[in-house]
């Protein structure tokens, strides 16, 4: 009895990631009837519709969106095992990495990583781009070589994740704030008007939550965006920014931060990429810099 086609889980992998006939076909420089056959074999062999009809669109089944990852690892592995091993050589690399981060991360680690790749690979450009979501899309269409940011719901289930380091909340003031002097209570700190951080333009976060069981609700005076505008903000009037300190301290030079008087729970900060590049010595190399940075400077 012949064994099943192996061919078929490369395009799997690819009608899963385009989640378009048309689109995995123009991919793989196929027919679109060619690649309308392969998926009615794929459906055969693994006992799945995978795609649906959704308007004009497909979208995939549960059973489908469990595949995902691991026929991702399975063909990325593949490709692995095939590439002909090479030695790295630094020195004459040239190449651009497109690194997206959240606020604060290449003001407080940035300096360092780009002089590490500057000493090491004169050749490499490190192009650092803003988050604005956690849509793991940039990755996985490899616009973006690396994220660094919080593991959440939207990271795709095929992206590649190493924690770099925990990070907590902390209050942020001006110099001369009345929080500069003496205890800072639940009370005192709820008192103050406060700046929020949300992208998403939430009215409350998790420090809101904290204050709940003190019977406490602090007074939003604006929202915003990113830290660095919320740390701008509180550095110019007295409002009070509540921020993530490690992620911040290139940002807070010059204000006085304190701990939160609640407890909030800490965030992992986390190295994302995509598997395609597991394997590839450079982008290896560049995941290699930037976990030493984060550590030195913890």
């Amino acid at each position: 009895m012949p064994g099943p086609d192996l061919n078929l889980l490369v395009v799997l992998d690819v009608l899963l990631a385009e989640g378009s006939v048309a689109g995995a076909a123009r991919r793989l420089r196929l027919s679109p009837s060619a690649m309308s056959r392969s998926l009615a074999r794929l459906r055969e062999a693994t006992g799945d519709p995978l795609l649906v009809r959704a308007g004009r669109g497909l979208v995939p089944t549960p059973r489908a969106i469990e595949l995902r990852g691991q026929v991702g690892r399975v063909v990325q592995d593949g490709e692995a095992i095939l590439r002909p091993a090479g030695t790295l050589d630094l020195g004459r690399l040239v190449r651009t990495f497109t690194l997206r981060t959240s606020e604060g991360f290449v003001e407080t680690f940035g300096p360092d990583l780009v002089a590490r790749a500057a000493g090491e690979a004169p050749g490499v450009r490190l192009h650092f781009l803003q988050k604005p979501d956690r849509d793991s899309a940039p990755l996985r269409d490899g616009t973006v070589d690396l994220e660094t940011g919080v593991v959440g719901k939207a990271t795709g289930p095929e992206v590649r994740a190493q924690a770099l380091f925990r990070d907590r909340f902390i209050g942020v003031v001006r110099m001369g704030h009345a929080l500069c002097r003496g205890a800072v209570t639940p009370a005192r700190y709820a008192a103050g008007r406060h700046v929020l951080v949300s992208r998403r333009g939430l009215v409350e976060g998790p420090v809101d939550e904290a204050l709940k069981p003190f019977g406490l609700a602090r007074e939003i005076a604006t929202i915003v965006g990113g830290f660095s505008t919320a740390l701008a903000l509180a550095r110019a009037s007295d409002l009070i920014a509540s921020v993530p300190e490690r992620h911040t301290g290139g940002l807070r030079a010059g204000m006085h931060a304190f701990p939160l008087p609640v407890p909030v729970p800490e965030i992992t900060v986390s190295l994302l990429w995509h598997p395609r590049l597991d394997a590839d010595p450079a982008h290896r190399w560049l995941r290699g810099c930037v976990r030493d940075v984060c550590a030195t400077r913890s």
